[in-house]
């Protein structure tokens, strides 16, 4: 949401606008337990509590933030949203629809509507595969568009939609830098016309100012193309320039969850608090001069 950008009086109206409206995505006693030991013929008895009764909505056209330490339990939660893990007990539902327990041809649907973009996004694109196949294969496999005429160029304008160009189709990714790599995941992920897209530490690899114009680029994106996300991230100085609301996660449980203003300005739990003195000195005002510098120069 980038509240810096925007007036107290247009944050309220915008939080009062939220409220009004059905949840998109409901996510009820989430959990997802991994076993750790075992006893006497094999049986379970311990498991880790990677996502332990969580409960939450994300409403239409909302940012949410996720933020905790590594290893709270963030990106098991996002993928288990996903059903990229499957969850051991709870629900969660979509458009007002249990997804549990779909499978075959309705998951596939569903994967149309539902993207992630990973953190790492080198590994997230085949090396031996061009950039222009890396956005068609969505589209193809999904049956999006009549041909490969139509998803070619498709392609290409979601290639210059990110800042890229025609000219680099077939150029492969360990040709393109950290933040140009990452700006193809996100034009794949866009291939789709997604629904939700949850954004795992999209930026963390990213030095400050790349991440300021992968920032961007991602609030510019949910404008034009109208998407929900959950964006996740252990810096929550990023986390609050790019969230309505943010939900704080420690040991697999909701420390917190409130209005980012809220919680950054006043946070109630005493983790939240240390995440925030955590901050380095200077990393929330560098953040802000590279957003605000390329915001003014558009």
């Amino acid at each position: 949401m980038l509240y810096n950008f925007v007036s107290e009086d247009e944050i309220k109206d915008r939080q009062d606008d939220l409220k009004k409206k059905e949840p998109h995505l409901k996510v009820k006693d989430l959990q997802t337990y991994f076993p750790i030991s075992k006893g006497l013929f094999g049986k379970v008895t311990d498991y880790v509590k990677a996502v332990d009764n969580v409960s939450f909505d994300v409403y239409p056209g909302e940012t949410l933030g996720l933020v905790g330490e590594s290893g709270c339990g963030k990106t098991t939660l996002g993928r288990t949203i996903l059903r990229l893990i499957e969850p051991t007990g709870g629900d969660i539902y979509f458009e007002g629809k249990s997804i549990k327990d779909v499978q075959g041809e309705d998951m596939r649907k569903l994967r149309k509507d539902m993207q992630i973009i990973f953190q790492d996004p080198y590994s997230s694109l085949n090396p031996r595969m061009t950039i222009g196949e890396a956005i068609i294969e969505p589209m193809r496999v999904n049956g999006v568009l009549e041909s490969d005429f139509q998803r070619r160029r498709r392609a290409v304008e979601l290639l210059e939609t990110v800042s890229l160009s025609a000219k680099q189709f077939e150029r492969y990714p360990h040709e393109f830098s950290g933040g140009q790599r990452q700006r193809i995941c996100i034009a794949r992920a866009l291939a789709l016309n997604p629904k939700f897209i949850i954004c795992d530490e999209s930026v963390s690899a990213l030095d400050v100012s790349v991440q300021a114009q992968v920032l961007n680029l991602l609030n510019k994106l949910k404008e034009d193309f109208n998407f929900t996300s959950i964006f996740i991230s252990h810096d929550l100085s990023v986390v609050k320039f790019m969230s309505d609301r943010i939900l704080v996660m420690n040991k697999g449980k909701i420390e917190e969850i409130g209005y980012a203003e809220e919680i950054y300005n006043n946070p109630q739990s005493e983790y939240t608090k240390k995440l925030i003195n955590s901050i380095p000195k200077g990393d929330l005002a560098a953040i802000r001069n590279a957003m605000l510098k390329r915001s003014q120069g558009r």
